[in-house]
């Protein structure tokens, strides 16, 4: 069918539960396949549009490469992901879900740390008494590492976390994180505290289209408010 339109959606979570709302609240009910393990779906009544549910990560690949028409996925993803795939992709809207902020969290009992300014302070020493740099273990490898060059911040390293980051510290992995957090309770409870300028990146829920797209998408997107 060659004006099908493709569409990922996030595969588990909050963030599938809240994008499968956006489409029923615009008349878009979606049809999935009862299989734990089926992937695909479909919209009533519509059947040149095809669901395809995905790790919200993969759905911004896949944007990139064209595989998808639209997808619903993070803002933070986007930001992330290298410049060239970025540059494939267009938000079209900002929704109104999936608000959380990339930010960096000290210890809590580091009371003299509460700007990026003593953080430099702190990686110096680190450096000059230990011969070491401070450790900031995250998922945001690339979000971290631009936030701290723009703040004059040079003496660390970057630890790839695969889960848990809110831990890292505690189990001696780094000195500090920067992890995406939706109210601070979890850092809260880990006894961490995000630094008064801290905060990296807002990010939301988008709806984003390929560039790459072959077929006009304008009758389908301007059934989503």
């Amino acid at each position: 069918m060659n004006n099908l339109v493709t569409i990922g959606l996030p595969s588990k979570g909050r963030l599938k539960d809240r994008a499968v709302s956006f489409f029923d609240k615009n008349g878009l009910k979606i049809l999935r396949n009862k299989k734990e393990r089926n992937y695909f779906g479909a919209i009533e009544n519509k059947p040149n549009i095809k669901i395809i549910f995905l790790h919200a990560k993969e759905i911004i690949q896949r944007l990139g490469d064209g595989t998808l028409d639209i997808g619903v996925s993070g803002l933070d993803l986007l930001k992330e992901s290298d410049k060239n795939l970025q540059d494939k992709i267009y938000i079209q809207k900002k929704l109104d879900f999936g608000n959380a902020n990339l930010v960096i969290a000290v210890p809590d009992d580091w009371i003299d740390v509460q700007t990026i300014a003593d953080l430099e302070e702190v990686s110096f020493d680190i450096r000059f008494k230990r011969n070491a740099r401070l450790r900031v273990a995250t998922k945001y490898p690339n979000l971290t590492n631009n936030f701290l060059n723009s703040k004059g911040v040079t003496q660390y390293k970057l630890i790839s976390s695969l889960g848990a980051t809110e831990t890292y510290p505690f189990i001696g992995s780094s000195e500090i994180i920067s992890d995406i957090t939706s109210t601070g309770k979890t850092l809260a409870d880990n006894d961490l505290r995000v630094l008064k300028d801290g905060l990296i990146l807002k990010s939301t829920a988008c709806l984003f289209i390929a560039k790459k797209k072959t077929i006009s998408l304008d009758n389908f997107l301007s059934l989503l408010n």
